[in-house]
């Protein structure tokens, strides 16, 4: 048995052969880090690759009305740009995590 502690919380990881994997929610944590810091970086800079191209996938026209101070077309490439790479990341964990426990 592994055991990994963040602070009051203990994630107990079993081996997949015995009680099966006992990680509730830390996928969804690691999805929100990712996309929260994808956001954030396409606000900053907001040529980021993905969410420009996908924005353009649409057909709509760009915009320059703003959205709490924030161009809408940036926005919505940001919002696609940070769910993009939020499920690339939890792709990684969730695979990366099955791989580790299965490894005999």
């Amino acid at each position: 048995m592994i055991e990994v502690s963040f602070s009051k919380f203990n994630f107990v990881m079993k081996g997949v052969r015995g009680d099966g994997c006992m990680i509730k929610g830390i996928g969804a944590i690691v999805f929100l880090v990712a996309f929260f810091a994808m956001l954030l970086a396409t606000l900053a800079a907001p040529s980021l690759p993905i969410g420009s191209q996908l924005y353009g996938l649409f057909g709509v026209p760009e915009s320059d009305y703003p959205v709490l101070g924030i161009g809408v077309t940036t926005l919505v490439s940001a919002v696609l740009n940070g769910v993009f790479y939020g499920v690339i990341a939890w792709l990684v964990f969730t695979f990366g995590v099955k791989r580790y426990l299965l490894r005999p």
